[in-house]
């Protein structure tokens, strides 16, 4: 294992790597498992060593708004924000693809932030991917048309899966988008017209 989190993890150094081995917890969890939820007490950092994490934020009726994916090598900054203040966490998350995660207790956050180089560094890096990856779901939402804003999420999809085939539905294109499925059928329809996708039965096909 040590070896694995030196290939996903390349920035860590042999120290840290040393002192994640001997604090870690490491959790398997299947497609479909919710792994972290609004409203509850982080305990816990997560790094991500295998399978595909989806992030999302909740509004007070349930509803859904897809943020950024997680994947092997990345941590969530969002619980290490929530892990240094001991505050609950302000999103859910979902596994897309079966995931094993090392789960990092809050506690060891602030040691290693001043024992470890590679762990200040990696943390500071990771606030400062997601901060650019949710200023870009801002201006998606804020300066686009719905439109504009599904192209852009289905290039964000095609880059977190390395693939052109997405096995979406309509209706959790629309969940993630905040929207109806009827206007994300509408919309794929037109896209599909202009020769950007092409559709299948459970399936859409990226060819922007």
């Amino acid at each position: 294992m040590s070896d694995q989190l030196q290939k996903l993890f390349p920035s860590f150094s042999k120290e840290l790597i040393q002192d994640i081995k001997a604090n870690e917890v490491i959790k398997n969890f299947s497609s479909g498992e919710i792994i972290m939820r609004t409203g509850q007490y982080i305990k816990n950092t997560v790094l991500v060593t295998k399978g595909t994490i989806k992030v999302y934020r909740e509004d007070d009726d349930g509803g859904e708004f897809f943020m950024y994916y997680l994947k092997p090598g990345q941590a969530c900054a969002l619980s290490m924000v929530c892990a240094t203040k001991n505050e609950k966490s302000q999103i859910m998350a979902k596994v897309v693809e079966d995931a094993e995660v090392i789960m990092v207790p809050l506690s060891l956050m602030d040691k290693w932030m001043m024992e470890h180089r590679s762990w200040y560094e990696f943390v500071i890096g990771t606030y400062r991917n997601r901060f650019e990856e949710v200023l870009e779901v801002i201006d998606s939402i804020a300066f686009r048309a719905m439109d504009e804003r599904l192209e852009f999420y289905l290039k964000r999809q095609v880059e977190a899966c390395g693939c052109k085939e997405l096995k979406l539905s309509h209706q959790e294109i629309g969940s993630d988008l905040n929207t109806s499925r009827e206007v994300i059928s509408r919309l794929l329809k037109k896209m599909e017209q202009r020769g950007l996708v092409k559709l299948h039965r459970n399936q859409i096909e990226i060819l922007m």
